[in-house]
């Protein structure tokens, strides 16, 4: 009998649909096995077929099915390396990092010059915000293997976290060089990053064209809905915005996704379809607030901006600041910190953050933001006109409220 995702997949042959190339992998794996039930790589090559459809669908499901796979090869061969690289590989995307950190330092030890293994040092030091140990491993990468497209692409997100966003757009752009034709999840990938990256530098045009190419290549595919989305939110075009990331949702149906669906439908005027959708998102955001895989950094922001509720936001910026300290976390606990008044703290941790370099416009609003509370009206301005040069309109309504006032305070 067939299994479900090969029949899925001659279904969709027969109809005239291409296959994914996740699908691909998936249905050569299964074939493999059927032909080799005892053979214990075929098992590992499902497990990460399953890893790369969960990202082509935002999946959960498939993170499930790999795990499956994986026994199989753990139990036909215990402990084999491969099969831990792609353990490794199941953590980073369960988000737990720390684990995925110990299991990568441990095939490291055993196999010092394998590329994959250094790209999951690059991932998880990352997500842990332990960022010179990540570009150490990104740079042994490449000297390992010049030009390889796994250590472009970590490159370059390195690269923007510390502020080099040209440069970051330049090794995108050679991974995408790189790719082979038929890949084309990979490449619509990194056009939604380049779009991101474009963006974020305040170039819309190159935004919006780079966002519309990667769904040419994959369509409804739901990093390029949300970047695109946020080039139609800086173009104040919300209802466009908001059916976009409704799409999104549709297709990709986590906590974070619902709530920039939130947002876009406020900003849209869709009043009580947002309040609808923010009482949704803090229920499936709670559901999952204490496991790894969670949505606290949003679940944070719709306390402090929305549900005015800075107790509830900063108790869980606390309990995630101790499990990463990446930029983007320390950037939450500040502004939970800030909405309960405690606005030198809240410096100190924006800070720490914004030390590495990032440019990230919402990053930027908070610095200025907290700035105007400290009465540092010369940096707060600074942060908010750099902040507004990447299209944040918080920031630009900051600054036009900005002479005479103090601030009117984010509790």
């Amino acid at each position: 009998m067939k299994t479900p995702v090969l029949f899925h997949t001659l279904l969709l042959a027969a109809a005239g649909f291409a296959a994914t190339p996740a699908e691909i992998a998936i249905q050569k794996a299964q074939t493999a096995i059927a032909g080799h039930p005892d053979h214990y790589p075929y098992y590992n090559s499902l497990a990460m077929a399953y890893a790369r459809r969960a990202r082509e669908t935002s999946d959960v499901a498939s993170y499930a099915r790999a795990e499956e796979a994986l026994a199989q090869s753990f139990k036909i061969s215990p402990g084999n390396f491969e099969g831990l690289k792609t353990e490794t590989w199941l953590e980073l995307g369960r988000h737990e990092f720390g684990k995925a950190l110990g299991t990568a330092q441990q095939l490291n030890k055993q196999m010092p010059d394998d590329l994959t293994v250094y790209g999951y040092l690059v991932d998880a030091n990352t997500e842990l915000g332990r960022y010179k140990d990540a570009v150490a491993a990104a740079q042994w990468m490449l000297d390992l293997r010049p030009g390889n497209v796994p250590g472009l692409t970590r490159a370059g997100y390195l690269r923007e976290l510390h502020g080099n966003l040209s440069g970051a757009l330049e090794v995108m752009q050679m991974a995408y060089d790189s790719t082979p034709f038929a890949e084309t999840e990979d490449r619509a990938w990194l056009l939604t990053q380049m779009a991101h990256l474009s963006l974020i530098a305040g170039d819309l045009e190159k935004a919006e064209m780079w966002a519309n190419g990667a769904l040419g290549l994959f369509a409804n595919y739901h990093y390029a809905l949300g970047t695109l989305a946020q080039v139609r939110m800086a173009q104040e075009r919300y209802p466009e915005a908001a059916a976009l990331l409704e799409r999104r949702y549709a297709a990709a149906p986590h906590a974070e996704n619902l709530y920039a669906l939130a947002e876009a439908q406020e900003l849209a005027g869709q009043r009580e379809t947002a309040l609808e959708s923010y009482a949704r998102f803090e229920r499936q955001s709670l559901a999952e607030s204490l496991q790894a895989d969670n949505s606290n950094h949003e679940l944070i922001a719709y306390y402090v901006d929305h549900a005015h509720l800075p107790a509830k936001a900063l108790a869980i910026a606390r309990r995630e600041v101790e499990r990463r300290q990446d930029v983007y976390t320390l950037d939450t606990y500040a502004w939970a910190l800030a909405a309960n008044g405690d606005y030198a703290e809240a410096e100190a941790q924006i800070q720490k953050a914004l030390a590495v370099g990032v440019k990230d416009p919402r990053l930027l609003f908070h610095a200025g933001a907290i700035e105007l509370q400290l009465q540092h009206s010369g940096k707060a301005e600074a942060y908010l006109k750099d902040a507004a040069s990447r299209h944040s309109r918080e920031a630009l309504k900051l600054l036009h409220d900005m002479p005479g006032e103090s601030g009117a305070g984010l509790e």
